[in-house]
């Protein structure tokens, strides 16, 4: 089993080892984008938190965004890329910054805040990477996502763990930011954990600014 693969079923392994302590239209082919418009239907969101990505929010980020009610955010500490842990806090072209756990709310997972250091990479092209590197994948789908004035990229794929019976669905959006691309991804457990923190990530997604 490699390391990706253990980074992909244990959820909980990055925040024990590396935590501060505290479209409509999918593109599937690689082609044309596409777009949904701020008026189309949402998808369930969750009822507001508080808000992370500010100083003295539990991470400080290049972006900010609503968090939903007792999930907690905690920054993570900057390892050395090329040791072991080194591959658990890079996937692709980005490394973890910031994990928002949910058992406080009741569910096993986590959002996890990505950055990347190419100022010039596209989100698809940032989210491309990411998903590459990312074992046991399948149905890949990408789209243009606008919420409010804000313009990004979502994917969703199916990850397909050698332990855990069944696939799991995984979501997760890119934005540009002037420090780099910022992914913020939802994993879960299993499909079930997975599902029902959806409204979180969604809430997420709405909220989420620059800056």
């Amino acid at each position: 089993m490699t390391r990706r693969t253990v980074r992909g079923l244990v959820p909980a392994l990055l925040a024990a080892a590396a935590l501060t302590g505290c479209s409509s239209g999918p593109d599937t082919d690689g082609g044309a984008k596409a777009e949904k418009s701020a008026g189309a239907p949402a998808a369930k969101t969750a009822a507001e938190g508080a808000t992370v990505g500010a100083s003295g929010s539990g991470c400080e980020l290049p972006v900010t965004f609503e968090l939903a009610k007792d999930w907690k955010p905690a920054a993570v500490l900057p390892v050395d890329p090329d040791s072991e842990l080194g591959d658990f806090t890079t996937q692709g072209p980005v490394t973890v910054i910031c994990e928002i756990d949910a058992k406080p709310a009741g569910h096993i997972g986590f959002l996890r805040v990505w950055q990347g250091k190419d100022k010039d990479a596209s989100p698809r092209e940032t989210l491309e990477g990411f998903v590459k590197d990312e074992e046991n994948t399948s149905k890949v789908t990408y789209a243009q996502v606008t919420t409010g004035k804000q313009a990004m990229t979502e994917v969703t794929y199916t990850f397909h763990s050698v332990l855990m019976e069944g696939p799991r669905l995984t979501h997760a959006f890119a934005l540009s930011t002037p420090e780099g691309p910022v992914v913020v991804h939802l994993g879960g457990l299993d499909s079930a954990e997975h599902k029902d923190m959806l409204p979180a990530y969604e809430l997420a997604k709405r909220t989420v600014r620059v800056g």
